[in-house]
């Protein structure tokens, strides 16, 4: 059976992230999806935390403050979200 060694989860982790930042952007530039819906936000924070976790294994900071600010935008705009749904209901 095939193992991944640590290189090759942290990388495994950065293209899931990759691949979750383009999907949004993809799908919200076609009109599949809108910025205030949860999803985009979803794959936005997952694409982060992907990322993040594949630049600290190699030590690439400028990368971990790019998406961890990435990160925090989208958690943000979540609690946002969140807060209008809950006052109009």
């Amino acid at each position: 059976m095939y193992q991944l060694s640590m290189s090759g989860i942290y990388s495994l982790l950065g293209w899931i992230g990759t691949l979750a930042y383009l999907l949004a952007y993809f799908l919200l530039s076609i009109n599949k999806i809108k910025a205030n819906q949860l999803i985009y936000h979803a794959l936005n924070i997952v694409g982060a935390v992907g990322l993040i976790a594949s630049a600290v294994y190699h030590a690439d900071l400028p990368n971990i403050v790019v998406n961890l600010v990435w990160g925090l935008i989208a958690v943000t705009a979540l609690v946002v979200l969140w807060r209008k749904r809950k006052k109009q209901n």
